[in-house]
């Protein structure tokens, strides 16, 4: 029996991200240097820090390395990196073994081709609203929103209520 999508989000301890096309809207832009910049969203930010403050686990997995990347993450503590890896799949164990957690308790949140090995070993797979139709077809849950757009934002909203812990959550922003 699979479990249903409740479940699977229930179960979720920790987040692994793509950056392009997740974290961002998939552009790259380039100075006249050749350095690379990334545009991301604040409110994934907030997503990411609500996350970690409910003792849920965010990670990146990425093909492409960018210092904008490694700056990112440090500003929003996220220690599990894994950038340039050209089978995403294939970085699961490793993850597994650093964190401790099983393979059911991850979940991904991809948007294009490569994305699809790392989606099929985590017991949970997000896709964000614009991913590729392969990703979306692989997905046990869709955002609403696209990528670089408030898509983590959202995810982070959904499993924090699936956890039973978006009061909690708003009580730490009210008065």
């Amino acid at each position: 029996m699979t479990p249903s999508l409740e479940d699977r989000l229930r179960a979720v301890r920790l987040l692994l991200l793509d950056v392009d096309g997740v974290l961002t809207d998939g552009s790259i832009i380039y100075s006249d240097t050749g350095a690379e910049t990334k545009i991301f969203n604040v409110r994934d930010g907030l997503g990411i820090r609500m996350l970690q403050r409910a003792g849920i686990g965010v990670g990146i997995v990425t093909g492409r390395s960018a210092g904008a990347l490694r700056h990112r993450c440090r500003n929003l503590d996220i220690d599990l990196l894994f950038d340039g890896v050209g089978d995403k799949g294939a970085a699961l164990p490793a993850i597994l073994e650093k964190t401790g957690l099983r393979a059911d308790a991850a979940a991904f949140m991809g948007d294009d081709l490569p994305d699809l090995s790392l989606m099929a070993k985590v017991g949970t797979a997000i896709a964000v609203a614009d991913a590729a139709p392969e990703v979306l077809a692989a997905a046990h849950l869709t955002t609403e929103r696209p990528g670089g757009k408030g898509a983590v934002r959202e995810a982070a909203e959904i499993l924090l209520k699936a956890r039973g812990e978006w009061e909690t959550t708003l009580r730490g922003f009210r008065p």
